[in-house]
């Protein structure tokens, strides 16, 4: 063959080997696309009706819950507020019969924990804490909390029990602590003026602004805050809950929604205070602009550990409502253990702002 040719071949086979390679690769391309041989698609979980109808029930319980709970509301709303407006005797008669309600419930939890409150003892000077507040003063109700203590430390002695005495006495003094003598400064708030008038001179509490009626202000204000602080909490845990706020003592409670609580409770008492200064300015006027937004703030981080509070005495006791007379709600106690801490907070701040102010 001659030379040319022989040239003329090769060429040709570097070109035919050149093409094989490319070819090879675009098979292999091909194949690893197809995925190895034999090789599947994972095909999704096949339907399972056992859990996708237990969902089903737990969303259908939540939204019945919430229908519960805002038809409890419903009630309860108006009829607070019909109470504060009454003052006098007819609130002072609502408020020691919520405090009494409220305070058994705290002795049942203490009876689930295996010790034996004195409850006819604890009872009865838990309505006289609040009817000394009415009558007199928070110095007044502090007198008679050392009372409650020297009486109950006699009347455990005379039940010649050892077994769980401390027990017995300190469960039944807090239980007069935590629920009536935090439960009169409504008494206390309610009537501010009066009360505040055995601290500072009358004259100044009228140039500042406090009107008689002011403990109406008051008293709604701080209730509409902590409520709709707990209402923005549940909703706004609800949609974008995912950083648990206290997973030992309330799994269902996070940060966003407490953060989203505490928006919407300062939002609510502006809003409070926007409706008295255009239909009672006179009841409002104590009471700025600025300083209702800070109180309002402290009044939600409160509210928050209030309701903290007792969920950990609940999850202590084992119980998940301390009852159920409220449907919906649990019991009495779980209602208001966010303003068992706000009421007081609201009052001393108050007390110390008109400090600052006489200063």
């Amino acid at each position: 063959m001659s030379e040319g040719a022989t040239e003329v071949v090769d060429s040709r086979d570097r070109t035919e080997a050149r093409r094989a390679p490319a070819a090879s690769d675009e098979g292999a391309s091909r194949a690893f696309a197809a995925g190895p041989v034999g090789a599947t698609s994972t095909p999704p979980p096949p339907p399972d009706p056992d859990r996708d109808a237990e969902e089903a029930a737990r969303r259908a319980a939540r939204r019945k819950d919430l229908v519960t709970r805002l038809g409890t509301a419903a009630v309860l709303i108006p009829f607070v507020l019909w109470a504060i407006a009454q003052g006098g005797l007819v609130y002072l008669a609502i408020v020691v019969g919520i405090g009494l309600l409220a305070q058994e419930e705290f002795y049942g939890l203490i009876v689930d924990k295996g010790a034996r409150p004195i409850r006819g003892v604890g009872l009865g000077f838990g309505v006289a804490v609040m009817l000394v507040a009415y009558f007199g003063n928070e110095y007044h109700a502090m007198l008679l909390m050392t009372l409650t203590l020297l009486v109950l430390m006699v009347a455990q002695v005379r039940k010649n029990e050892i077994q769980e005495a401390m027990a017995s006495i300190s469960g039944t003094f807090f239980g007069v602590f935590y629920v009536p003598w935090l439960l009169s400064h409504a008494v206390l708030l309610r009537k501010f003026e009066a009360a505040a008038s055995a601290h500072y001179d009358p004259a100044l509490l009228v140039s500042l602004g406090f009107h008689s009626e002011s403990g109406i202000f008051f008293m709604v204000y701080t209730l509409v805050t902590i409520v709709g602080c707990d209402a923005g909490a549940y909703f706004a845990g609800r949609a974008w809950g995912r950083k648990k706020l206290a997973p030992e003592i309330s799994p269902n409670k996070s940060v966003e929604g407490a953060l989203g609580g505490v928006i919407a409770g300062v939002l609510f008492g502006l809003a409070t205070k926007l409706l008295f200064d255009l239909y009672r300015p006179d009841w409002s006027a104590a009471l700025p602009w600025s300083v209702a937004a800070g109180f309002g703030f402290v009044l939600c981080l409160m509210g928050i550990v209030g309701d903290l509070l007792e969920s950990l005495l609940k999850r202590d006791a084992k119980v998940k409502d301390t009852g159920a007379l409220l449907p919906g709600m649990g019991g009495v106690l779980d209602r208001i253990d966010a303003p068992l801490l706000g009421l007081p907070t609201m009052y001393y701040l108050l007390l110390g702002y008109v400090f600052l102010r006489a200063s």
